[in-house]
């Protein structure tokens, strides 16, 4: 099992003044390995299609409309799922979301929480070129929750960073951890994206209710 996880905005809590409305972490999850090559293809041959180089980098933020129908409606054919975890920050009362260490591993419980019943001996591969403060909390609550300690199995079987310019499936993560946040901020275009990718969502939780 492969798991690719990804983020989209900040943990900041100016809200009009510059921090994201929400943070959203996304987890992308392949049930075996060949689903995840057949996912790297498709991207290989869409940079194909769409006449880029052949290191171009899928990132939600920063590509074009054209690029993001493309890729969704390529990528809505592959074998994979997903759980997305958003924090409205609006909402949040709790004082311990001041600090970033306690919001980063507070999100990372919650997502993981979520797909803990799925998890069989995963690999997880986070992006190492993403937030280091989300990256540590992340590797914190993965090596101290998620493995049953009285247990032969291992819901995680290991952690590994590793550059998204470099791994088609991290760009799978964020494109899809885009579309999901922009489709919670109202915007046609992100209920577009996220309505070709509706039958591969396990959950998507928005916290606080």
């Amino acid at each position: 099992m492969l798991v690719f996880v990804d983020e989209s905005g900040d943990t900041g809590l100016k809200l009009g003044k510059g921090s994201s409305e929400r943070f959203v972490v996304t987890m992308v999850v392949f049930e075996d390995i060949e689903d995840a090559v057949a996912a790297e293809t498709a991207i290989r041959q869409l940079r194909h299609e769409l006449g880029v180089k052949k290191d171009f980098e899928f990132h939600f933020t920063e590509s074009k409309s054209k690029h993001r129908d493309a890729f969704f409606e390529k990528l809505c054919q592959e074998q994979f799922f997903y759980f997305t975890v958003a924090i409205n920050k609006a909402k949040v009362q709790s004082k311990g979301f001041q600090f970033k260490d306690s919001f980063y591993k507070y999100t990372c419980k919650l997502v993981f929480e979520n797909a803990k019943p799925y998890l069989d001996n995963a690999k997880i591969v986070i992006d190492g070129s993403g937030s280091r403060d989300f990256r540590r909390s992340l590797g914190t609550y993965l090596r101290k929750h998620m493995n049953p300690k009285d247990s032969g199995s291992k819901r995680i079987r290991k952690v590994q960073l590793e550059d998204s310019k470099k791994n088609d499936l991290i760009q799978l993560a964020d494109m899809v951890c885009g579309a999901v946040a922009r489709s919670l901020a109202g915007k046609s275009d992100g209920k577009r994206y996220r309505k070709s990718i509706k039958h591969l969502e396990m959950r998507v939780q928005e916290w606080p209710k």
